[in-house]
């Protein structure tokens, strides 16, 4: 094979379309004439390089014939109807589009169509951001207000620096975990006057010490003595919302769920919010004392309760 295009782009022939447009834009920037370490000549070879590898068709042709892929082209590079590649967005976003090589528009490399450049940059917007937010459990009930930082500039641009600003951002109360919520023109600039993007908060919800999440309900473990379980009481409950008061029913066994409905999360925008969830766990004191271990022993025969009934034979 005369020239290994992807050798010259340093890629493999396994590369798709994005990893070939990633390599043709390093070497294009480093190589082209109007840098200062411009290589005419080898830029040409790359351009070359990209405009067969960028078009499946000429890329086939290329992969099957090897060497004889100049014979085998309809009439050089000017080939499938003389139609190359699209170099505009790759060149207008490394040298602000509209001129040619030097300042000369319509320089013609290897027959591309009449040039590169010669149609000014359409205005393109600026891509988006992600940034993965952190909000309590109580934040998430009430809303709350952070800074955020966001990277600053177009990642497009050959220039670009990974500066960073700070921008306030509203979370509203009822978000769950995974949630997403845009902030709009607060993303990379936008390209040739084009708009900013977005930058997008995608919700974690921090762990909790006494709540655990499954999507908008809330669980807590609720310990109970033995005598409230047997007799029934009103017990304080903690909630993200305060306290609430729940009936614990005469006889209520370990494990028992209860539910405490709406106080869960969610509810924004008029959504139905989730509920939370009470699991009783009974918690037997410890018998310390002769007088308590008399008490015990006095309720073993006076009750006549064996719980492991049901495993017997």
């Amino acid at each position: 094979m005369s020239k290994d295009y992807y050798a010259l782009l340093g890629v493999g022939r396994g590369a798709d379309e994005a990893e070939i447009k990633k390599a043709y834009r390093k070497l294009a920037a480093k190589y082209h004439p109007d840098k200062p370490t411009g290589d005419e000549a080898k830029f040409k070879e790359i351009s070359e390089a990209y405009e067969t590898l960028s078009d499946p068709q000429k890329r086939a042709m290329y992969d099957q014939f090897g060497a004889d892929y100049e014979h085998h082209r309809s009439s050089g590079f000017g080939g499938y109807g003389g139609e190359g590649p699209d170099f505009s967005d790759i060149f207008s976003s490394m040298f602000g589009g509209g001129q040619g090589f030097g300042g000369q528009a319509g320089a013609d490399f290897g027959g591309f169509g009449g040039g590169f450049g010669q149609q000014q940059a359409r205005p393109q917007k600026g891509d988006d951001q992600k940034v993965a937010v952190m909000v309590t459990l109580q934040e998430a009930i009430e809303g709350v207000e952070k800074t955020i930082n966001v990277q600053t500039g177009d990642p497009r641009s050959q220039s670009y620096s990974y500066d960073t600003k700070p921008i306030k951002v509203r979370i509203p109360a009822g978000v769950i975990q995974g949630q997403k919520i845009r902030v709009k023109g607060k993303g990379f600039s936008g390209f040739n006057g084009g708009p900013n993007g977005d930058v997008i908060i995608e919700i974690n919800l921090q762990k909790d010490p006494r709540f655990r999440v499954e999507e908008k309900d809330l669980y807590l473990d609720l310990p109970v003595t033995p005598w409230e379980a047997a007799l029934g009481a009103k017990v304080a409950v903690p909630t993200l919302k305060g306290k609430v008061m729940l009936s614990i029913a005469p006889g209520t066994q370990s494990g028992a769920k209860l539910r405490i409905k709406g106080r869960g999360l969610g509810g924004a925008q008029g959504k139905e919010p989730g509920h939370q969830y009470v699991i009783v766990q009974i918690h037997t004191p410890p018998a310390e004392t002769d007088e308590q271990k008399a008490f015990y022993e006095q309720m073993a025969q006076q009750m006549a309760f064996n719980p492991r009934e049901l495993l017997e034979d």
